[in-house]
């Protein structure tokens, strides 16, 4: 036994180093304090390059999400025309006492932002289940069952029963936005650790969502003569881009240049205890970011209180306008809004101008689209104007359309990019949460400003 315990096995000889596999990239990272910007200096200085958004697949698919999160709304507002003068309208529903089409945009608008607004706001606060994944992919799923709900309505003869068609609208619209809601604010917190430009990115997407609703909505309406069949095609279009949504988000994590900044904000929040963790200074982080914020809010304040309720109800005032009477509204409102808030949003990929100390200054200036709007040939449904039109130019009137949608895609993208800045980087998820919950907290005020629209000029 003794002889047995003496003998030395072979492989005890020598000292063995441990068998190591090359360190990848992201292991030699030290800790730093760095945001997602400043983190390709600490790779230089260790001799690494740092990784590249190769093709920008990771842009183009915050820019695909972006797009995503604001299609359930784009594709109901936009279907105006299918609401109110097909599915309401007076020529196709029996009489009832109560006109379900005068306010129809304002009441679709509020049950639109109300789930969007408390869930956008809990989401920050309250853990809802799951992680990120979980969120956006159950939201995205129960939000394509509602869409198929709605074209389930559109393929009904509903002309019966307005009222019923009225209220199962509003709720696939508060069901619909209650997920969107969840999306929306998580899509929001997880591109914040990453550089700027990818914040612009979802905020082009929300952009470009509204000029692919306005030209879906336009193709299907030449295409089919029946506004049953167009509106069919028209929300399944919605569907489709939400599929493209679901699968894409499963190809961050395969991206290298994603995983180097998922690594860089899950190493800064591993430098704090677990119990600093669960105290996240909320009101810290608002107060910081309270000047962006306050920014992102009264940006979409003025933009929803003039867009689309007021707007998409401004008439022709000269009969032979460049823009026929079948197409204005589609065409100066919804068109214009949509295709000059993208070229705003985008404009922010070159120009970064005011920086976030003076952006307040133009954002408090578009407060003069609300009268401006007013003094236009503006007529609620179903209503007879009282107040003088100033402003009987339609070339005028599209004009301060331009203004006022380049304006907005152009401030509110600053505001989204400059909010999560203004912390710390374990914060920034935090802050683009806190930014994305303003951006509906100033739509859903404007919505409800919105209702005052027609005491203007009755």
């Amino acid at each position: 036994m003794a002889e047995a315990k003496s003998e030395k096995s072979p492989f005890i000889g020598k000292q063995q180093a441990p068998v190591t596999l090359n360190p990848s990239w992201e292991s030699k990272l030290p800790p730093h304090d760095s945001n997602g910007k400043g983190s390709t200096s600490v790779l230089a200085k260790l001799g690494l390059p740092a990784p590249k958004d190769k093709f920008l697949i990771v842009f183009f698919i915050f820019l695909l999400h972006g797009v995503g999160t604001l299609m359930p709304w784009n594709m109901f507002i936009t279907a105006k025309s299918y609401f109110e003068d097909f599915k309401l309208g007076p020529n196709n529903t029996v009489a009832t006492e109560v006109s379900y089409r005068t306010h129809f945009m304002q009441n679709m608008g509020f049950a639109s932002q109300i789930p969007n607004l408390v869930f956008n706001w809990l989401n920050i606060f309250v853990n809802l289940g799951g992680d990120l994944t979980t969120r956006i992919v159950y939201s995205i799923i129960f939000e394509m069952v509602i869409l198929l709900v709605t074209i389930i309505l559109a393929m009904l003869d509903s002309s019966q029963w307005p009222g019923t068609f009225f209220w199962a609208t509003m709720v696939c619209i508060v069901l619909l936005n209650v997920c969107n809601g969840i999306y929306q604010n998580t899509i929001y917190g997880i591109v914040a650790s990453l550089p700027i430009k990818y914040t612009g990115a979802v905020v082009l997407g929300s952009n470009i969502s509204g000029c692919f609703t306005t030209a879906m909505a336009f193709i299907c309406g030449e295409i089919f003569s029946s506004m049953r069949t167009s509106a069919i095609y028209y929300f399944v279009t919605a569907i489709l881009v939400l599929l493209l949504c679901f699968d894409t988000y499963f190809a961050l994590p395969l991206n290298k240049f994603f995983r180097h900044y998922e690594t860089i904000s899950r190493s800064s929040e591993k430098k704090s205890d677990s119990k600093v963790q669960l105290n996240v200074p909320y009101w810290q982080i608002f107060k910081k970011a309270s000047p962006q914020l306050f920014n992102i809010f009264l940006t979409f304040f003025v933009t929803l209180s003039v867009f689309p309720a007021i707007q998409s109800n401004v008439q022709r005032s000269d009969p032979d306008f460049v823009v026929g009477k079948s197409h204005f509204v589609l065409v100066t409102c919804f068109a214009t809004f949509n295709v000059f808030a993208m070229l705003g949003s985008l404009t922010t990929s070159w120009v970064k101008w005011p920086g976030p100390r003076f952006l307040w200054v133009p954002v408090v200036l578009r407060l003069a689209f609300i009268p401006l709007f007013v003094m236009c040939n503006y007529v609620p449904p179903d209503s007879v104007r009282k107040l003088t039109v100033f402003i009987d130019n339609d070339w005028v009137y599209w004009g301060i359309g331009i203004a006022m949608a380049y304006s907005s895609g152009y401030l509110s993208s600053l505001g989204m990019m400059y909010a999560p800045q203004t912390v710390h980087t374990k914060y920034q998820t935090t802050a683009g949460m806190y930014g994305a919950a303003m951006l509906i907290t100033g739509i859903f005020s404007g919505v409800l400003f919105s209702y005052l629209g027609p005491s203007f000029v009755v």
